[in-house]
């Protein structure tokens, strides 16, 4: 896909759609355009066939003018950066229905900050493109080729071409992070997703991969994760990449991603309706492979080391109990009251070893807890951290790319629910089970600034559009990138 930046009369660029953001009332670039067709946009307003509302569409051919088509979308109400998103989100997926291959997306809508309109607009054109096709069917190729950001004033082009840029890298980032998540658990095995994080470092040369074996995790002391892959024929992996596109002297940001994939809850074993979804329990794996990605295509300034321990949640003859005592990596002991709580298992032995990194910050994403679905629904992340400017990083960070997350406590009197009678913890508390696991993950980040998120909720959805959505990857990239500039 190609996206560029142009401020040419806007009358005289040959493309196939026009795509024009704009409510009932024509303003600006709106009322310039309506001009040159003679009213037409205000009589589709006036007839009802369009009203202008949020993300409400209508498609107006044009005869014999450079444009072949224009795409409305209404803006009426879109008074957040939330509802901005929806009305372009809306635009690209309308704007990929059509046969159109070449596209002028008119970029005055909302308001002059040209940098973001620009990178949401190229990161819902690549996303809007993303297709699973696991039929023995060949998928169509998308038919658009480019699209042009539209500006007012040439000066503007600068900052659109620097949005354009970033957006396109994220998109594709998210793209990344939903092809690994929906494969099958059958072809998505640990060894696989090393496999991949290999491909991904292939002639990078600021990015760099290291998988450690089950030999070497036992070597390292890694008790705890290797408890949850006992059961499986599958061998666990800790998959390590590093980007470096700052000093080696520069501390890192250490992303940490949980990727069980496929988790049946082992001899805990989950109820059988939905558990093919358990192949997403590798959503927090794959958005640091979707973060990796990302950075490659937009070569920010900073280092970032993405730890993915990848295991498999089976039951077997030698998998882990209920009631079993393992040792994690920091020596820490834990009590495995419920072995499908597996995921802070894999989590605190990756997290004991980001140490080794000497990280500015730790951040790990995890798909952990039905509980955060019933807390916040599929709507927003849950975010715990023990360190408040880094928490308010990522909730800025999350409201401006509209991948949103909300805070919540790590509090004493819940951390008390992890007691037990036979080791240092158990893996499970009692009442608010997303705010005990974090509980129990804080108990292996004393030692750096760390946050937690909790995307149980919004990594894939359910139902007839299931899934993966390639979430967190833009709050992620928001925060790596302001990181970077400052």
């Amino acid at each position: 896909m190609e996206f560029n930046a142009s401020a040419a009369n806007l009358l005289n660029i040959k493309v196939d759609s026009l795509i024009l953001l704009t409510g009932s009332q024509l303003q600006n670039t709106a009322k310039l355009l309506d001009d040159s067709l003679n009213g037409a946009i205000q009589a589709l307003i006036k007839s009802g066939d369009f009203s202008g509302k949020l993300a409400t569409s209508c498609i107006l051919h044009t005869q014999g003018k450079a444009s072949k088509r224009i795409i409305l979308i209404g803006t009426d109400g879109a008074a957040t950066t939330q509802k901005m998103i929806k009305v372009m989100e809306s635009a690209a997926s309308l704007l990929r229905k059509t046969p159109s291959q070449k596209a002028l997306w008119i970029g005055d809508s909302f308001n002059d900050d040209h940098e973001w309109q620009a990178s949401i607009m190229a990161r819902s054109v690549q996303t809007s493109s993303y297709k699973y096709n696991g039929s023995s069917k060949p998928s169509k190729p998308n038919k658009l080729k480019s699209v042009t950001y539209w500006c007012a004033k040439k000066s503007q082009t600068v900052s659109a071409a620097k949005g354009l840029v970033y957006g396109n890298a994220v998109g594709n980032g998210m793209n990344t992070a939903r092809g690994l998540a929906d494969l099958p658990a059958n072809f998505c095995t640990p060894n696989y997703l090393a496999s991949q994080a290999k491909k991904l470092s292939k002639g990078q040369a600021k990015v760099t991969t290291n998988i450690l074996k089950e030999a070497d995790m036992k070597a390292l002391g890694m008790g705890s994760l290797l408890s949850v892959s006992a059961g499986s024929v599958e061998p666990g992996n800790l998959i390590v990449m590093s980007y470096q596109g700052a000093p080696k002297t520069a501390k890192p940001v250490v992303l940490v991603g949980k990727a069980v994939t496929f988790d049946t809850g082992g001899i805990s074993l989950k109820g059988g309706r939905g558990m093919d979804e358990m192949k997403f329990d590798m959503c927090g794996g794959a958005s640091v492979f979707g973060v990796i990605s990302a950075l490659i295509d937009t070569q920010l300034p900073i280092n970032v080391v993405g730890i993915v321990p990848a295991v498999e949640n089976m039951p077997a003859g030698n998998a882990t109990k209920p009631g079993d005592v393992v040792t994690s990596m920091s020596g820490q002991t834990i009590e495995v009251l419920n072995t499908d709580a597996e995921g802070r298992l894999i989590l605190c032995d990756a997290l004991t070893y980001a140490a080794r990194f000497k990280p500015d910050t730790v951040i790990d994403i995890a798909t952990l807890t039905g509980a955060v679905i019933g807390a916040l629904g599929k709507v927003t992340a849950g975010l715990l951290s023990n360190d408040d400017e880094l928490a308010g990083q990522l909730l800025s960070g999350g409201t401006l790319s509209g991948d949103r997350a909300w805070r919540l406590p790590l509090w004493e009197e819940y951390d008390k629910q992890l007691k037990s009678n036979f080791a240092d913890m158990a893996n499970i508390g009692g009442e608010a089970g997303t705010i005990t696991a974090a509980c129990f993950l804080a108990r292996f980040t004393r030692d750096y600034k760390w946050a937690h998120l909790d995307i149980a909720g919004t990594a894939w959805h359910s139902g007839p559009a299931k899934g993966a959505t390639g979430r967190p990857v833009p709050m992620l990239m928001e925060y790596l990138r302001t990181k970077a500039s400052s």
